[in-house]
């Protein structure tokens, strides 16, 4: 019977390794404050960090606050994040999301995670990144990074992120969630790429349940 996921003792090797790896590792998102990254990860579904940053960085010049985007038409907003991709989706809920922060929270971020949900554009994923970068919450978000990698090394066995994250929260510590979340992303886009993973340059391999089953 094929091994479904790493022992205890292996998941926290595997995690000493990963921190070994990415000891720096933090949000490649490029933010000053919540609303920024808040923001910024809305613009990053389907798109790259990259991207996200050049776009942002002009955009956030002359946009800084919910209230500077409340006069923007969706159009011209459009105008603005086009490049990122689903841009007309982006700019109506980016728009929503603006007047929902000044007519019902005083034009701040919320630092719960019912209420982030609660904004258009925003999932759990996008709330769990707001609140581990800006609010020191301990929190996964399970991207499509997190969610290949964690699942190829055996951290997770599951076949949908909502899974995939609880077993993550249950096989790591709660102290090291929002760190392991760094790691993942950066090994996923580092080493660990989705069509086709650098086994030859991974120090997991001999961890990794993956590797074990097809490389070995």
């Amino acid at each position: 019977m094929k091994k479904k996921m790493l022992t205890k003792e292996e998941r926290l090797k595997a995690l000493e390794l990963l921190k070994e790896l990415y000891p720096e590792a933090e949000s490649e998102l490029d933010f000053n404050n919540p609303f920024e990254l808040l923001i910024a990860t809305i613009l990053a579904a389907q798109c790259t960090d990259k991207r996200v940053n050049q776009v942002t960085q002009e955009l956030f010049k002359h946009f800084k606050t919910p209230e500077d985007f409340i006069p923007l038409t969706d159009v011209e907003l459009e105008k603005w994040i086009k490049s990122c991709g689903f841009y007309k989706n982006k700019s109506k809920n980016i728009l929503a999301t603006c007047r929902i922060l000044v007519e019902k929270h005083g034009g701040e971020v919320p630092k719960q995670r019912e209420e982030l949900m609660e904004l258009p554009g925003v999932g759990r994923k996008t709330a769990n990144v707001v609140m581990s970068n800006v609010f020191g919450e301990d929190a996964i978000a399970v991207d499509t990074h997190v969610f290949r990698v964690s699942n190829r090394i055996g951290l997770a066995n599951a076949d949908n992120v909502d899974l995939t994250e609880k077993q993550l929260m249950k096989n790591i510590p709660k102290k090291e969630w929002s760190d392991a979340h760094h790691w993942l992303i950066f090994h996923g886009r580092r080493v660990c790429k989705a069509r086709k993973p650098s086994c030859e340059i991974c120090s997991l391999t001999d961890l990794c349940l993956f590797y074990l089953r097809n490389c070995k």
